[in-house]
């Protein structure tokens, strides 16, 4: 089944009477946290019907029409939750506000296999078929999107490594290019050149979520883990459980089960940090010093 974009609208009021009836309107709009980056909402309609919605600026337009995308793309494996997305758009009724409406999730308490079944859900996204998700190439994806608040590159190539070189670490590495002196320099050139000494080719693609920690899944109405935030490509597997350590781990059970239902290949822990280096020279990029002594360690530890 081909792949499509989930729908734009340039007005919210028409998108609630596309998605709800004609007699659908907001009754109540409540503040909720929803991240650094946007503002969040749940809309109660005249109907009894809650939205949760995102807004920001016009200029975050293209941020919600990709996040819009990407959750569309995990759904679509029909493998792990995520909630339905209903459209993103514009409101030409408010400046031109740019705002992403997904459905409102009313967590159920977690069943008692919770980690498990998160990573068996995963174990099977990643093995589901991408060839939608990236029709000129292998790895990559259908366009560009959102690591974060920064871009992310998602050229599409025939090769992971030169993937993970030319669209995640390189452009990182030059957007934080003024933190490093020569001899770090140097060592970069000398990484990325011999990227393929460290990495290796995956088994299949996979779909990834792209920055998979532990803000970016919330408990569903099923009471399993449910994906949100994604910044979706096709890699290797083994980037988002990388990433699923990189900031505290989860659960044992949870790289158990999924070791179970998708044996790693062998060296996993040895490919860990360059993987994360990616997420570390990000938040580099993002906020700031804080993170330049770990992203000179992993350096170091492959030159």
């Amino acid at each position: 089944m081909a792949f499509t974009l989930p729908p734009y609208f340039t007005c919210i009021q028409d998108a609630l009477s596309t998605f709800f009836g004609s007699n659908a309107k907001v009754a109540r709009s409540d503040r909720v946290s929803g991240g650094d980056i946007n503002e969040a909402f749940v809309l109660t309609l005249t109907n009894g019907s809650r939205v949760f919605m995102k807004a920001n600026t016009r200029e975050n337009d293209t941020f919600f029409a990709t996040e819009a995308v990407g959750l569309h793309a995990i759904a679509q494996t029909k493998t792990i939750g995520t909630p339905q997305v209903l459209c993103s758009g514009t409101d030409k009724n408010m400046d031109g506000r740019s705002f992403l409406l997904l459905e409102y999730i009313d967590a159920k308490n977690s069943i008692s296999t919770y980690w498990e079944t998160f990573a068996r859900q995963l174990a099977a996204m990643h093995q589901a078929s991408t060839a939608d998700f990236t029709p000129q190439g292998k790895y990559g994806f259908i366009q560009d999107n959102f690591i974060g608040a920064a871009k992310q590159i998602n050229t599409q190539q025939q090769s992971w490594i030169a993937f993970f070189r030319d669209c995640r670490l390189r452009p990182q590495f030059e957007a934080a290019s003024n933190y490093f002196d020569i001899t770090d320099l140097t060592k970069i050139t000398k990484l990325l050149d011999n990227l393929d000494t460290f990495l290796t080719e995956p088994e299949y693609p996979s779909l990834l979520h792209g920055d998979l920690w532990s803000g970016n899944f919330i408990t569903g109405t099923d009471g399993k883990a449910w994906l949100i935030d994604p910044a979706v490509y096709v890699g290797h597997a083994e980037a988002d459980i990388a990433m699923t350590e990189l900031f505290g781990g989860f659960s044992p059970s949870f790289y158990d089960a999924y070791c179970e239902a998708a044996p790693m290949q062998p060296g996993y822990h040895r490919r860990r940090n360059l993987y994360n280096l990616y997420h570390l020279l990000n938040h580099l990029n993002l906020f700031g010093q804080a993170y330049l002594s770990s992203v000179k360690h992993i350096i170091n530890e492959y030159v």
